[in-house]
This record gives C-alpha cells, sequence and structure tokens, in this order.
C-alpha cells in the first residue's frame, strides 16, 4: 500500500485548501490537517486522552503541589520551632483542693517527687525493658513514627482515646517540653521538637532524660522515685521482673497498679508478657532468662502518707475518692492534671468539728489507739460541709467516718417510727415498754429483750417510748410492722443494702445489730430533715483545670423518698430525746437552744456510741464512736478504752455534736420545725399475753417484774419454761391526712418475709440507753 495521495475533492478551493461542508468533505479539518501535509508523506492522527487520564494526571499533579507546599511549610515550621525551656513551674500540674469559698487551700494530692539518675545507673536489661516496651527502634529511627504520628493525630482530630507518641523522643518531648492538652498545634510541634532533639542530643541522653521524667503513678516522676514507691529500693538494684513492671506500668499507671485490685495487677501481667517476649525477640533475652521472670512483690502504699497529715487528709482522700469513683478521672489525671478543686467542705464548720472532738474525746486512756470517732455533717443537698475522720490519716488510713462500719444501735429505731407512720400509725400510737421481753429462740430456748438497767415502763406512745429508748416497746412495735419492714425503711431513707446484717430482718433488727458507716447514718437522718427528699452525700462542688480542658460542676439529685407530711411528723416526734425530761440526750444535746431533733444509739457492750441529730431542713450531723483496730468497730468497749464504768451515745458523742453546732451554726438563721399533722385518735397495739418475768433459758436468770409506777397498765408475773409474745391486736385506729399521691414513693421491701436465725439464742438482747430517773 502506497502513502495517501492528495487527491482534489469536491468543495477544493482555489488554493487547494477543503472547506468545511462539501460533499464527501471531512467536516472541520482542512487540507492543513490531513496527514502528509507539506511532508511528503502521511501523519498520525492525534490521539485524544479520555477525562480519567486528564483527572488522573491532574490530581497527581495537584498532589505534588500540595506537596511541595506543605514541605516548604512544615520547614518553614520546622526552622521557626525552638526547643523551648523545660516546664520550670511543675507545680501547675499538682493538683490543688480548697474548702468551698474557692479560694483558701485546704490540701495537695501530691508533690512532685522526682530524683535524677544517670542512664549508667539504670541496669542494662531495664533500659531495654523499656525499649521493648515503648520503642524497640530507638536507637534507629529520626525520634519520630510516623505511622505513629498520624494515628495518634487521627484519633485526636476524631476525638477518640488519646494515643501515645509512638517513639520515646516524642514522649519525653510532650511531658518535659509541653503541656497535656490535647490538639493538632501541639501535635505539630511535639514533631518539630521531636525532631530537632534527635539531631542535637545523643540518644543515651534522651533515654536517660525520659526515664527521669516519665510518670509511674504513685506520685512517682522519674525512675529512681518509681523504684522507690514500687519496691523500696534503689533503681541500681532492681531486678528484670521489676524492671519488666515499671517498663509496663508507666502505659497507665491507674490500670496496672496491683495497689488497683485483682484486675490491675492481670493487665499488669499481661502488659510485662508483651514486655518480656519482645525482649527475647530482639536478642536482649534469652529464652531461659525469660523463662525465670514473674509477678514481683511490692511495697506497701500509702498514697495519703507526706502529703497531708491530721484530719484534713481524711477529707483529700475522700475527694480523690469521688474524683476517681464518681468523676471517673484516672489517678493520672487527678496527680498531674493541675486540678482546682472546690469542695463542699465548710472551713467554719470543719475546723469546728476538729474543735469538738479534741475538747470531748479522752485524752488520757487506757487504749487510746483503739479509740475512734467519726463525724459527718450535711446539708439537705447532701453537701458534707465538715468531715472528723481521725487524728492522722498519715498513722491510720481508716476513715471513721467512711471507712468504718459500727453497729447502729437504738439508732435504728428512728427507721422503726418511719415504717410505723408509713403504716398508718402516729406518734401516738401506744406500746408496752415492760420488761424483760422473752422471744422465742431456735431448740426451745428464748431470747430475753431488756430495756437498759432492768428500767420498767408501762403503755408508752411511741414519741415517748422513742424519748426514753425503750426497747421492749420498740421490739413490740417491730413485731406489729412486720418481718423487714424497720430495714426496708433504713434502706428507702438511705443506707445502703450492702450494709452488714442489712439483710437480716428480725424481730430485733430496731436494736440495731446492723453495722452502718457515720455517713450513711447522717444521710438517712438527712432525708428525714430535708422533708423526706433524699440526696446522695457529696464532696466536690467545682473542678477545672489549670490547661483548661477539664470542667465539672455538681448538681446534686434529690429524690422524694418518703412524704413531706411524714417527715414532718417524724421530725417533730423525734425532738424528745432532746426536749423530754427524761431524754436519753436531754443534759447534753438537748441545751443547743435551737429547735432540733435526733437519737441517741448505744449497742450491746459498747461496741459503739451514737448520736444522730439537725436542725430542720438545714444541717445534719451524726458522731458515732468505737473502740478497736481498723474497720473491725466494737472489738473493744468503749467503756474499758475509756475507763469508764459505762459509755452511751447520749454522753460524749451527744456533747461532740452540741459542741460543733454551736460553733457551726453560729450566726446562722435558727431553722423551726415543721407543722404536724393532725392525729385524729390513736392506736394501742395490746399485747395477747403479757410478757413473763422468768425464763428457763440456761444463760439468764429469772427475776421479778414489778410494774411500772408511770404506767396505767401492769405486766403480771408468772412463771413458765418459754413464753412468747403473740403478734399485737389493734383495739382502736388512728390516722393521719394521707400524703398526696404524688409525694408518696415506693417502699423498697422484701417480697418475701425472710426469717433469719435468731440473734443471741438464749441470751439477752438490748441495745444499751440510759433511763435517767429525775
Amino acid at each position: 500500500m502506497t502513502d495517501e495521495q492528495d487527491v482534489p475533492s469536491p468543495g477544493e478551493d482555489d488554493n487547494g485548501d477543503a472547506t468545511v461542508g462539501g460533499s464527501g468533505g471531512r467536516a472541520g479539518m482542512t487540507r492543513a490537517d490531513a496527514p502528509g501535509r507539506g511532508s511528503g508523506k502521511g501523519r498520525r492522527p492525534k490521539k485524544e486522552h479520555g477525562l480519567f487520564f486528564k483527572v488522573f494526571w491532574r490530581t497527581v499533579l495537584g498532589f505534588c503541589i500540595v506537596g511541595v507546599i506543605g514541605f516548604v511549610a512544615l520547614l518553614v515550621i520546622y526552622l521557626r520551632t525552638p526547643i523551648p525551656q523545660p516546664q520550670a513551674d511543675a507545680g501547675k500540674q499538682v493538683s490543688i483542693v480548697y474548702y468551698s469559698d474557692g479560694k483558701t487551700e485546704l490540701g495537695r494530692f501530691s508533690t512532685i517527687n522526682r530524683e535524677d539518675v544517670k542512664l549508667s545507673q539504670v541496669p542494662e536489661v531495664v533500659q531495654h525493658e523499656f525499649l521493648a516496651a515503648e520503642d524497640r527502634d530507638f536507637y534507629k529511627n529520626s525520634g519520630v513514627s510516623v505511622s505513629g504520628t498520624l494515628r495518634a493525630a487521627w484519633s485526636t482530630l476524631s476525638g477518640g482515646q488519646e494515643q501515645g507518641g509512638s517513639t520515646i523522643t516524642q514522649q519525653y518531648v510532650k511531658n518535659y517540653f509541653l503541656t497535656q492538652d490535647r490538639s493538632v498545634k501541639r501535635k505539630v510541634k511535639e514533631i518539630m521538637i521531636a525532631l530537632k532533639i534527635d539531631r542535637k542530643y545523643s540518644k543515651d541522653q534522651i533515654l536517660q532524660d525520659y526515664l527521669n521524667n516519665i510518670y509511674f503513678g504513685r506520685g512517682a516522676y522519674g525512675i529512681q522515685a518509681a523504684s522507690q514507691a514500687y519496691f523500696g529500693v534503689d533503681i541500681d538494684k532492681v531486678d528484670a521482673s521489676q524492671g519488666a513492671f515499671l517498663a509496663s506500668v508507666i502505659n497507665a499507671p491507674g490500670l496496672y497498679d496491683p495497689q488497683y485490685g485483682a484486675a490491675a495487677e492481670a493487665r499488669a501481667n499481661a502488659r510485662m508478657t508483651y514486655v518480656l517476649d519482645g525482649m527475647v525477640k530482639e536478642g536482649w533475652m534469652t529464652p531461659a532468662e525469660r523463662a525465670k521472670q514473674q509477678m514481683p512483690a511490692f511495697k506497701k502504699y500509702n498514697p495519703n502518707a507526706g502529703i497531708i497529715t491530721g484530719p484534713n487528709g481524711y477529707i483529700v482522700a475522700a475527694v480523690r475518692s469521688e474524683l476517681q469513683n464518681k468523676l471517673k478521672l484516672t489517678p493520672e489525671d487527678i496527680d498531674r492534671g493541675g486540678l482546682r478543686i472546690t469542695t463542699t467542705i465548710d472551713k467554719k464548720s470543719q475546723q469546728a468539728a476538729v474543735a469538738a472532738v479534741d475538747k470531748n474525746v479522752p485524752s488520757q486512756t487506757a487504749r487510746l489507739d483503739a479509740l475512734h470517732t467519726g463525724l459527718i455533717a450535711e446539708q439537705p443537698d447532701g453537701a458534707i460541709v465538715a468531715m472528723y475522720g481521725g487524728k492522722n490519716i498519715a498513722k491510720d488510713a481508716v476513715n471513721s467516718a467512711t471507712g468504718a462500719h459500727l453497729q447502729g444501735g437504738s439508732s435504728f429505731k428512728a427507721f422503726a417510727l418511719t415504717a410505723a407512720l408509713q403504716d398508718g400509725m402516729t406518734m401516738d400510737t401506744q406500746f408496752s415498754g415492760a420488761s424483760p421481753l422473752l422471744l422465742p429462740g431456735s431448740g426451745g430456748k428464748t431470747t430475753k429483750v431488756l430495756n437498759d438497767n432492768g428500767e420498767q415502763f408501762g403503755m408508752l406512745t411511741l414519741q415517748r417510748a422513742f424519748a426514753v429508748s425503750s426497747n421492749t416497746a420498740f421490739v413490740r412495735l417491730n413485731q406489729a410492722l412486720g418481718t423487714g419492714k424497720t430495714l426496708a425503711a433504713a434502706q428507702q431513707l438511705g443506707i445502703p443494702a450492702d450494709s452488714p446484717s442489712m439483710d437480716q430482718p428480725s424481730d430485733v433488727d430496731v436494736l440495731g445489730y446492723a453495722a452502718v458507716r457515720v455517713i450513711d447514718m447522717a444521710n438517712a437522718y438527712n432525708t428525714i430533715s430535708a422533708q423526706g427528699k433524699k440526696a446522695d452525700p457529696y464532696f466536690i462542688r467545682k473542678v477545672t483545670s489549670v490547661i483548661g480542658d477539664y470542667g465539672y460542676t455538681a448538681h446534686p439529685d434529690r429524690t422524694q423518698a418518703i412524704s413531706k407530711d411524714i417527715a414532718a411528723n417524724l421530725v417533730n416526734g423525734m425532738t424528745g430525746p432532746l426536749t423530754d425530761y427524761e431524754g436519753t440526750a436531754h443534759l447534753t444535746a438537748g441545751l443547743l437552744k435551737r429547735p432540733a431533733a435526733g437519737k441517741t444509739g448505744t449497742s450491746s457492750g459498747y461496741k459503739s456510741a451514737w448520736f444522730t441529730g439537725f436542725t430542720p431542713d438545714q444541717l445534719t450531723v451524726s458522731v458515732g464512736m468505737y473502740a478497736g483496730n481498723g474497720t473491725k468497730a466494737g472489738t473493744v468497749g468503749l467503756d474499758k478504752a475509756t475507763h469508764n464504768a459505762s459509755f452511751y451515745g447520749g454522753d460524749t458523742p451527744a456533747t461532740i455534736w452540741l459542741d460543733f453546732m454551736n460553733a457551726a451554726l453560729s450566726g446562722e438563721p435558727v431553722a423551726k420545725l415543721p407543722k404536724a399533722q393532725h392525729v385524729k385518735s390513736s392506736t394501742t397495739y395490746t399485747p395477747t399475753q403479757q410478757p413473763t418475768s422468768t425464763s428457763t433459758t440456761p444463760s439468764s436468770t429469772p427475776s421479778s417484774t414489778p410494774s411500772s409506777s408511770s404506767s396505767s397498765s401492769s405486766s403480771s408475773s408468772s412463771s413458765s419454761s418459754s413464753t412468747t409474745e403473740p403478734s399485737p391486736t389493734t383495739t382502736t385506729t388512728a390516722t393521719t391526712e394521707p400524703p398526696s399521691p404524688t409525694s408518696s414513693p415506693t417502699v423498697t421491701r422484701p417480697s418475701t418475709p425472710v426469717v433469719p436465725p435468731p440473734i443471741n439464742p438464749g441470751g439477752e438482747s438490748s441495745s444499751l440507753e440510759p433511763q435517767p430517773t429525775s
């Protein structure tokens, strides 16, 4: 085939050029465009590229341009980013606790615990363990991990969990030169400084500085402080197992420190496995040496030692607990997050609490080391304005107000009273106060319930029985209510259901065999005082951070636990212990020159002594005392610990309460008692058979039961081997005006009565309270 010829075609003009639209001509072409024009031979047609081709190459070109611009920008940023001075003001990272005014410092969580060491002092195997944990290419890389940085940047931008800086150099820069805020700007600075640090300093210098500044938990900054905090040895004495733990715990001290329980230890074990396996993989440890490693033994850690001493140390510890358990902050957040915590603690009230205890607790006793006092002052919304947990948290870490469980004693009679009013009784409902009261026990034995010192009463209204704290009258009330209602009312008001013996309802649970914390007793009584509204106790009102990335403000949640009307009747009915001339706290707490209500509590054998009282809808204060070691309240009798013949709640605890209230409420408005509901009539529960005066129980001694001179009825004396008192019958009725349906809560009570094992079968059951005769 020959080359194309220049063949004329129809439509040619005089110059030989083809015209558009001519017959047989190519539309849109001239002869100049024809192949071979002017060359004497043909040319291939010009190829038209598709849309994809054009988009692809234009995109590539665009990326190249952006890359060049980005590179230039990063170069400029790199050149203009200086290596800053280390954070000189390390104190800004320390979290500070303030009184309720937000200005007066109450304490601090930690001080900077750091002691620098030379890298040569750190065993080589420990150095390698840190590399195995954090940066196995440390001696090879340029100080920055591209993949790790992109991963961390994406996490920051997407708001996910914060990722580490990947390389040891980046982590060192972040912790030593920069703040802890999360932002792209800080991440870019971190990269630039890391690159410069890697060029300026040797790898050994960077590793040394890193190990001296990284946070290990337990308030320890740097590997030397950590060695002491966890193992009680200097770093040059740390072995391979201990080193593997230290290299592991920096990942998240709050998650890996075994002091936080078995789950934390399991996480630490898994992390140590990763580290040690990495040691073998990198050739830094032989498989035989790897097989010898195990979880090391740890030094016992007291987070409060050396931070703050004295009674205020218990407040700082309680605030820390609330930050962790309620606000879900990690120990690292707390220790180095630069938090500024405003508490609910009022300085005047706190000073009053310490002064009241110091004034009234005996200073010279045979067992002073075993004598403990707890005090909680709570406002209606749950705010704790004062707390006394002990003399010195550095010497005794157990908080007597929040960490010890004390038998409640007669303080539980307020809960029976609550259940009674909710079941339709009134403060004028009557029960016999005759003593003793014999209850059936196992194996044909009986339990004898006594009033303190064998005091005798006739028929008592609930208000009078509460004032004089008649044990037998309240056990009879408890029988009339039915199994479980007293403990259910206690739970309803704020006593935790998991408190010891709260799951063991019985006829005598009203005498307070269940053990509760002082803070829980205060909270339950506070519900009554606050018009029936229950609030969770709290210590923290507000939290901010000096780096500006955290904030919290408390918003107390209150629920209507009992109706306002029933609460009003309870408040008025509970004034008796203070105002009745035979009231158990008449000569102590009764001297307060303000309307108030409350109840004493003294357990058998003087294992614990209480006074809990309040000025209505203003301030509730509970004082609990016990003798014993640690949380084992009641292992020593208060009478023996103080060289006294007795130790009642109406004595020292009530006096502490009085002195505190006088000081804390000085200058405050006088709260008034709420208006009580009209009582239409009274109900008298009369036993069908009066209690007998004798019992064949081996550990009991028969005695006569004289009638009470103040009673219109008498207790007949008779002799029998086992006498029980059947459930009382109702002879007349009485009601209070019912509360509105919207304010009446649902009571949490056992759906099926639980029959617990008998208490003190064949023995005496009593909750001691003095019964004044004048």
